[in-house]
């Protein structure tokens, strides 16, 4: 549940408002090819304008070496911005400084001013408290609503909050609540689906979840990890040897608990990782040695169709294959589709590469909840602190 302070308990009005807000956001040719976090960050945005504070807008984007890239310059984002809200919002080439300073000694109630990439400093990814104070020194309240990077203990994100007091965004709010939710008071029956490439990106995640759903269906590279786990011949698969171990003792766990850990029964098995390689459909005990599986089967795609189809909950986050090439994409969209269709169940999609899933089979509109944190919803369901939300201020 979510404990913290909102900005809905306290008075804005008239007050310098530093926003940390997750626009980090792909661009193509100068432009947001995709302005969803920047969608996301809106009900909190405009809440503190229609309350007459003076919002100040920080966040990163892509990865500069702490120093000023124009490649990962905010601008852009400045400008889906400003269409968005319908409105103007004044743009500073810094992110602290006398410009910084000058530009917020000019707002007046209720507008909106975005600062330069804070990783364009060294300052932000160390937490380096100097750097935090000068963004401090700025305004009179700090909001994070990056649930994004919230399991970052950055300067923009955790060090600011030591300065200031501090309040969690709608969004953020949410992300909290809806997630710890899930875990807490799921309605039954609970089936996960998890997938992507490596089992040791999702163990923490792998551990908790078997303590809580009713059943576990793993699907992408990871599954094979698995398999390999039960002394299966994977061929050319990739597979994680040193997490062998963990996925054995894994499936162990889930035998002794309520928990079905189910494992694809069949894949797309191709001769190269290439969208014009040689495939062929094998059951999970014939892959060829010379081939490798790059999405589950038809029959594995009917068994996880039939587990969501009674699901009352679902949480889905990785893709069953490699569905960005046409070849190997049927496993990924099939699920994407079950979870849609079950309209009786809450479907909560865990970020990264399963909302992409969701965008390319259009089909955003018909689950409950799409995070806009991958790493940061894995580890809150880890169980696993979160720098950004626990600096804010306890809810009384």
């Amino acid at each position: 549940m979510f404990n913290k302070k909102t900005i809905k308990d306290v008075d804005v009005a008239g007050k310098r408002v530093l926003v940390r807000v997750d626009f980090n956001v792909p661009l193509q040719d100068g432009s947001v090819s995709d302005d969803t976090r920047i969608r996301a960050a809106l009900p909190t945005l405009r809440y503190l304008v229609d309350h007459h504070a003076k919002v100040i807008v920080i966040s990163h984007l892509g990865r500069p070496k702490g120093e000023p890239d124009p490649q990962y310059s905010l601008r852009p984002a400045r400008r889906s911005l400003e269409r968005l809200m319908g409105r103007n919002v004044v743009f500073v080439d810094d992110t602290i400084g006398k410009a910084a300073h000058e530009a917020v000694e000019r707002m007046v109630d209720g507008e909106i001013v975005m600062l330069e990439n804070v990783r364009f400093y060294p300052g932000e990814k160390s937490n380096d408290l100097d750097f935090a104070r000068e963004l401090s020194s700025l305004a009179d309240i700090y909001v994070n609503d990056a649930f994004g990077a919230a399991h970052r203990a950055h300067a923009s994100t955790a060090g600011v909050a030591e300065f200031l007091p501090s309040y969690a965004g709608l969004l953020l709010a949410r992300e909290v609540q809806t997630l710890s939710s899930m875990l807490l008071e799921p309605e039954k029956p609970f089936v996960a689906i998890l997938g992507g490439s490596k089992v040791s990106d999702k163990f923490g995640v792998i551990d908790r979840l078997i303590d809580v759903v009713d059943v576990l269906l793993i699907g992408g590279g990871m599954a094979f990890t698995f398999l390999a786990a039960k002394g299966l011949d994977i061929g050319k698969s990739i597979v994680e040897e040193d997490w062998i171990g963990p996925a054995k003792e894994m499936m162990a766990k889930a035998k002794k608990s309520q928990c079905t850990l189910q494992l694809p029964v069949d894949f797309i098995a191709a001769d190269a990782f290439a969208e014009d390689a040689n495939t062929k459909v094998v059951g999970r005990e014939e892959i060829p040695s010379d081939m490798m599986g790059l999405d589950i089967g038809p029959a594995t795609c009917e068994l996880f169709k039939s587990e969501i189809a009674t699901a009352k909950t679902i949480f889905w986050n990785g893709p069953m294959g490699v569905f960005e090439m046409k070849a190997y994409e049927a496993g990924t969209k099939e699920v994407a589709e079950a979870v849609g269709r079950n309209n009786r169940a809450v479907s909560v999609i865990g970020g990264g590469d399963s909302v992409a899933a969701l965008k390319k089979f259009k089909l955003e509109d018909r689950v409950t909840f799409v995070s806009t944190g991958g790493g940061a919803s894995m580890k809150l369901l880890e169980g696993v602190a979160l720098p950004g939300v626990e600096a804010l201020l306890d809810a009384e």
